[in-house]
């Protein structure tokens, strides 16, 4: 590629950068969705399949997208669709990037409303509705009422009825989504130094903070011994530790924590290091990002959610609630709150810091998308950000209108969020081990490198990331199918919002093959007339 087709955005810092990365992949999965999974799933046991999958696909899979993006940034290239053609020089190669796309962009459609509801629950524990909240669910024997919580949540988001969030008892919802998207949207407006990577390095102090006195708070609750015993020892209640790890549930689901733990298989980090300069250090960079974020996740998250809440409300309603972010983070957890001294300022840091958390992450959602349109279709910037603006807000808005049952979200999340991830992460281990090869890609990383990273990664992205994958992938297809009831290929077929949802992705998708194609041409072009004026 032309050097005049290369961005002039670059980053500031290098710990600018990793902080962007580490944002990135901060979000509510780490506070929320970890340790869910965590007690869902035997408590301790499900760390064994949870580092597995971390060292056998998460960290070399991060490793290989920031070399294969850095190599692409050279090329002149910074969206995923440009840095796979200039690794693999076919013609199908841009178009295996519209997952680079697709998922990012449609992952920000409902991550942006869950984020609003964050912010919405961070405000009404500051102006104390969520006291009065409690003063309404309080028992005359003692303990809470959950149906209070749970009904707040369902008038709050929607979830009763389709439109509901658009009448009067919801407008507050409509403002707390039209505040985070324009936050979004003015950051990402104001570029990669000035708007992202700007926000996090002051966002993500800030949540780290938030964190530790949320954390600091929990720790030193009388009795909170027996909570992180709960959490982190191998319960053996009601099967034994190694049969427990023979749970394919339970791999299915720590290595779907990590894709999402990373931002591996997002399309994100190939974008992000594709703005770096050839000999930045990727390698200990990449090593550090991920430092954080399972610093955030296993320090923070673990320690924090689901041992205030068994203290408070027992094994019972904890592991009820695990099996779902919803029910943890916006019904069970504010009970906690409630019950906690000095619960309504831990309320509101704890909420404020998710806030944070799905700032720095759907910010990061938008830039893969962006850097196609300004480097494939050159688009200025405000052209560029008011084209995919438009975009997301038909799609969260579709979310938004079709609230039951959070059906239309939940459908968006499976396909979006899980099926197409995958794929995407097979093929960037396959991209990055056959066609980039061993060789290219590790002296790639030992460009500029601080670290040595040891040369069993390539060979494990080469023979063994892609069958681990791919074993876990058919596994949980198999798991999906055979599900007599509730599995989301029954659910498409039979829920009428589930097939528009369905549709309206597809349409999507057709859309950025067709932003692709118009792309190619153009690089083709301007590649034909480099060599004409060479000759």
């Amino acid at each position: 590629m032309a050097n005049a087709q290369q961005s002039k955005e670059s980053w500031g810092t290098r710990v600018g950068v990793i902080m962007a990365v580490t944002g990135s992949a901060v979000g509510l999965g780490n506070f929320l969705r970890f340790p869910g999974l965590a007690a869902q799933y035997e408590g301790g046991a499900f760390m064994i399949p949870y580092f597995v999958a971390l060292l056998v696909l998460g960290l070399p899979l991060a490793w290989a997208e920031w070399a294969m993006g850095r190599f692409g940034g050279r090329h002149g290239f910074n969206s995923a669709p440009g840095i796979y053609r200039s690794i693999w020089r076919n013609r199908l190669a841009p178009y295996c990037g519209v997952l680079g796309l697709l998922i990012p962009v449609v992952i920000y459609m409902y991550y942006v409303l869950i984020e609003s509801w964050c912010l919405g629950y961070a405000y009404y524990f500051l102006t104390g509705e969520m006291a009065q909240l409690g003063a309404q669910a309080t028992l005359p024997g003692g303990g809470l009422d959950k149906q209070v919580y749970v009904d707040f949540f369902n008038s709050f988001t929607g979830a009763d009825a389709n439109g509901v969030s658009t009448s009067g008892q919801g407008v507050s919802a409509l403002v707390f989504l039209a505040i985070c998207f324009a936050l979004n949207f003015a950051l990402i407006y104001r570029g990669l130094r000035r708007g992202i990577e700007k926000f996090c390095l002051i966002a993500m102090p800030a949540l780290i903070v938030c964190a530790v006195v949320v954390l600091v708070r929990v720790l030193t609750l009388p009795g909170i011994t027996s909570g992180l015993g709960f959490m982190w020892n191998p319960r053996t209640d009601n099967v034994g530790f190694v049969q427990s790890l023979l749970n394919a549930d339970m791999w299915l689901a720590a290595t779907g924590q990590i894709f999402f733990s990373l931002s591996v298989g997002f399309g994100i980090i190939v974008t992000y290091s594709s703005y770096l300069k050839k000999d930045d250090d990727i390698a200990l960079s990449s090593l550090t990002a991920s430092a954080g974020n399972e610093f955030c996740e296993v320090a923070l998250g673990g320690l924090i959610t689901i041992p205030a809440a068994f203290l408070f409300l027992g094994a019972v309603q904890v592991t009820a609630a695990s099996g779902s972010s919803f029910n943890l983070g916006f019904m069970t957890l504010p009970m906690v709150f409630e019950s906690m001294p000095m619960g309504r300022a831990m309320g509101f840091l704890f909420f404020f810091l998710l806030f944070l958390a799905a700032v720095t992450s759907s910010l990061s959602m938008l830039q893969p998308a962006i850097a196609l349109l300004e480097e494939g279709l050159g688009l200025n910037r405000r052209a560029s950000v008011a084209l995919l603006g438009f975009i997301t807000l038909m799609g969260t808005g579709f979310i938004f209108y079709f609230s039951k049952g959070t059906l239309a979200l939940a459908t968006f999340d499976f396909w979006v969020g899980t099926f197409f991830i995958f794929l995407l992460a097979l093929f960037q281990t396959i991209l990055f081990g056959w066609v980039l090869e061993i060789d290219r890609g590790m002296a790639e990383l030992d460009s500029g490198a601080q670290i040595r990273v040891p040369r069993v990664v390539g060979y494990m992205l080469k023979y063994v990331s892609p069958v681990y994958l791919s074993v876990i992938f058919v596994a949980w297809l198999y798991k999906q199918i055979t599900t007599k009831d509730g599995n989301m290929f029954h659910v498409v077929a039979t829920k009428p919002i589930a097939t528009m949802a369905v549709a309206f992705i597809g349409l999507v998708t057709l859309l950025f093959v067709f932003l692709i194609g118009q792309s190619v041409k153009r690089w083709e072009l301007v590649e034909q007339n480099q060599q004409e004026v060479q000759i």
